[in-house]
């Protein structure tokens, strides 16, 4: 191994020199947060559908009673027609 070839690149890049560090100046900032228009209105967006019943109580009441007189008629076509576009609107 050359030591002398080590030496020069050394003197090159100064890696034998001492830097001193200067000290910073007092430097006051604060940390600031900014949420977007868009994340607001899907912050409101989630706390309407949290508020929101699960159950829409109207509906069942009314297709309760119609099943309970007997005038509830489904079509057998009609139920296989919303599962398959239910089941293409997932697979898409």
């Amino acid at each position: 191994m050359r030591i002398d070839a080590y030496n020069k690149i050394s003197q090159v890049y100064q890696t034998n020199t001492i830097q001193k560090t200067t000290k910073t100046t007092n430097i006051k900032s604060t940390d600031q947060v900014e949420i977007s228009r868009t994340a607001k209105d899907y912050q409101i967006a989630k706390q309407a559908v949290a508020a929101a019943a699960d159950i829409r109580e109207d509906k069942i009441k009314d297709i309760k009673s119609r099943f309970e007189s007997g005038t509830y008629n489904v079509s057998m076509k009609e139920v296989a027609n919303t599962v398959v576009e239910k089941y293409f609107e997932k697979t898409i």
